[in-house]
């Protein structure tokens, strides 16, 4: 025993030191003091070419220039991801009169060799600690081959699941999406990697969850929704930000001063830079507000955007507007100084080239595919489970696995093909093979002709070893075009021919249990009625469907729970928890009350919820402070017991509710949570800190503001808690 604590003390050890020798982030006192002088310095020697330079970002494939880079007019490179090739364009910085390094950017939206959940479904874990390992091991990989600065995370609040970014975020709540941005921020950096906080700000809420569409947020919306996860990013150190696509109340975001200047580095004193999105400066022309790519530029520089990705906006047009005086040389420096600050923090001056030999054996670690399973286990969710279906009984001898979403192909990625080996993804028939007992039989057919499920290969087939199992098990949902950037969708069904094969398994009178894979919430009103069990993944990676066999065989208890609400119709959408109050609530369901005559006004799925294996009960809530000053703080304590007979993890949640204040204030608010542990009988009392300064609101002009009265505190393992205790918050 003593020999195993200390090896794992070593171990422990050994990962400090590597985490030190590579983490990245903001210098203080001293060192950023000299920093600062060798960036004037270094700018007084740069020619107005070399100049813009740093602010021009193009990336791999054709149209790319080395020569640009040689010439010293290249500030950063994207999607080169190949070591060798990576290596090619650090070399020929070498041949520039200043050689000044690159920063090298990728969207290592959610691993780089080792794939790890999608973002949401990383949410769906609520384990913060887990999700920082996430983003730490992707940045280690990609810092391995040679990548220094990541596109993510994306911290944009969407409650529309139409829209088909909502895979890359955290869901639909502030405070949760907050903690998880810090983390986030904190893996990658730790990793090595500049983190790019996106999309500033407002992308998520398109209208009609139409990627690109305009978006209308109003002031107090804006500071308590939106953009409260931005600044737990910054605050938590992120060196670089990515203005968004969208119009923000009419101004494009990439042109607008007052969130990129007057707000993000004026009141929020952010040190690093701002990049546009692909393309998005000479969008400002079809924005509206520019005549030409020459005006975009210029718009683009003086509301502070720092650097042009893959626009060739400031390369070809920036130095003439500064010779013209239309750009003030001042306002060019500024953001040369931000982009050349970033280096210097980063290290690059210093850093060696990447090494290519070396990187190969750096990707797919035991230590990042165990993070990565850990992952993907605790980020499935059951959503229904009637009569026990799951886990897999010891009665059941044979399961049906149908689907070809069962047998990956091509796992949903954000970066071209590393080139550095990856490890064949688990099979789900296989997987399950492992888990179940050696005498339980195991079948598989695809039914479709891909894993898009946009058409049958053999669907009779399927639903003739449907009919001879015990049990069906189908894996069905999105890939292919069905979601990420650009796919926003109106119906939010099953895609293709999913639905009608779903339906005839549930006509063979076999109990199925729907294993989803998805980018989003679904409507899954017709499902929840008629399978026996479903089960939510968001793409659960490099590990993913061996996780679910755990989960299915239960060898591990299901403990994810939703970030966002599903809904029950697209008509119901935008539908999330913390709605405000209205003047005619539901109460009897009838007319003149605030209902959909044709559906329920809830959720079919709200926020926080998931079922598990095991059953917890909720006791004695109580506050130790009656009475709360703005500046002070009570602790909120409850009792929570595992009364299954399984070991299993708990998302203990705690809500808030001011009922009366001088603005009308949400019917619930997520404050607090904690994932803990409860073996089979164990009773703990879980205890939060709420502060009195954190239960404001901002009024209509953004200023924040608290209001005396009594807060309820609700207690449980979702949005619908009940568990109930209170006390009044006062003025000092």
């Amino acid at each position: 025993m003593l020999l195993r604590l200390v090896a794992a003390f070593l171990f422990c050890g050994l990962a400090t030191v590597a985490s030190a020798q590579q983490e990245v982030g903001w210098k203080s006192g001293r060192e950023a003091a000299q920093i600062e002088r060798k960036i004037t310095a270094l700018i007084g020697r740069m020619t107005l070419e070399e100049k813009v330079g740093q602010l021009h970002l193009s990336g791999r494939g054709e149209g790319f220039d080395i020569n640009q880079v040689k010439a010293g007019r290249m500030g950063a490179v994207m999607n080169f991801v190949v070591p060798q090739e990576v290596r090619q364009v650090q070399e020929a910085v070498r041949q520039s009169r200043l050689k000044i390094p690159l920063i090298i950017g990728l969207d290592a939206v959610h691993g780089f060799s080792t794939y790890f959940p999608l973002p949401l479904g990383q949410a769906s874990s609520w384990n913060p600690q887990l999700i920082e390992q996430a983003a730490y091991w992707t940045g280690r990989e990609a810092r391995a081959a040679g990548v220094n600065w990541t596109f993510a995370p994306m911290v944009d609040i969407s409650r529309d699941p139409r829209w088909g970014r909502v895979l890359e975020g955290a869901g639909e709540d502030a405070y949760l999406a907050s903690i998880i941005a810090a983390a986030r921020t904190r893996g990658y950096q730790r990793g090595g990697v500049a983190a790019s906080v996106k999309h500033f700000v407002g992308y998520g809420a398109a209208e009609g969850g139409r990627d690109y569409n305009s978006t209308w947020i109003p002031t107090s919306q804006l500071h308590d929704l939106f953009l409260p996860p931005f600044k737990a990013a910054f605050d938590t150190g992120a060196m670089t930000a990515m203005a968004a696509f969208n119009a923000l109340n009419g101004m494009p975001a990439t042109a607008h001063r007052g969130m990129l200047t007057d707000l993000l580095r004026g009141q929020w004193g952010f040190r690093g830079f701002v990049t546009s999105d692909f393309g998005s400066i000479t969008e400002l022309r079809l924005h509206g507000i520019a005549k030409d790519d020459a005006e975009a530029a210029r718009k683009a520089l003086l509301a502070g955007i720092d650097m042009d990705m893959m626009g060739d906006v400031y390369h070809k047009h920036l130095a003439n507007e500064v010779k013209a005086g239309r750009v003030p040389v001042k306002a060019l420096d500024e953001a040369v100084r931000r982009v050349l600050r970033v280096k210097y923090h980063l290290g690059l001056f210093e850093r060696q080239h990447v090494d290519v030999a070396a990187a190969p054996s750096l990707m797919q670690t035991e230590e990042a595919r165990k993070v990565a399973r850990q992952a993907a286990r605790e980020g499935v969710i059951l959503l229904r489970n009637e009569r026990q279906t799951l886990p897999i009984a010891p009665a059941v001898k044979s399961v049906a696995v149908i689907g070809a979403m069962a047998v990956p192909e091509d796992e949903r990625v954000w970066t071209d093909p590393a080139g550095l080996g990856r490890r064949v993804v688990q099979p789900l028939p296989d997987a399950l093979r492992e888990q179940l007992p050696s005498d339980v039989t195991v079948t598989y057919e695809p039914a479709f002709a891909k894993n898009c499920g946009t058409e049958f290969k053999d669907k009779d087939a399927a639903l003739k070893a449907a009919a001879a199992a015990d049990l069906v098990v189908t894996m069905l949902g999105e890939d292919c075009e069905f979601m990420g950037e650009g796919a926003s969708r109106t119906d939010l069904g099953l895609p293709g021919v999913q639905q009608e094969l779903l339906e005839a398994l549930v006509a063979t009178g076999k109990p199925v249990v729907l294993v989803l894979a998805t980018g989003r919430p679904l409507v899954l009103t017709w499902a929840d009625k008629h399978v026996a069990a479903i089960v939510q993944t968001f793409h659960g990676g490099t590990e993913g469907r061996a996780a679910i066999a755990e989960v299915l065989a239960g060898k591990v208890n299901p403990a994810g729970r939703t970030p966002m609400s599903f809904p029950r119709s697209v008509g119901q959408i935008p539908v999330y928890y913390d709605q405000l109050p209205t003047g005619r609530p539901q109460k009897i369901r009838q007319r003149y009350e605030s209902i959909y005559m044709d559906e329920a006004n809830e959720a079919l799925y709200p926020f926080g919820f998931g079922l598990s294996y095991s059953r917890f009960a909720y006791a004695n809530p109580r506050v130790t402070n009656a009475k709360v000053p703005f500046d002070g703080a009570t602790e909120v304590a409850v009792d929570v017991t595992n009364q299954g007979d399984r070991d299993g993890q708990e998302v203990v949640q705690l809500y808030i509710r001011q009922p009366v204040a001088e603005r009308s204030r949400p019917l619930r608010l997520l404050k607090g949570f904690d994932k803990i542990t409860l073996k089979a009988g164990e009773t703990r009392t879980v205890r939060f800190k709420l502060e009195g300064k954190a239960l404001g609101g901002h009024d209509d002009a953004g200023r924040y503001q608290l209001d005396p009265g009594i807060v309820e505190v609700y207690l449980g393992g979702s949005s619908l808690a009940t568990v109930r205790t209170q006390f009044e918050l006062a003025k000092p």
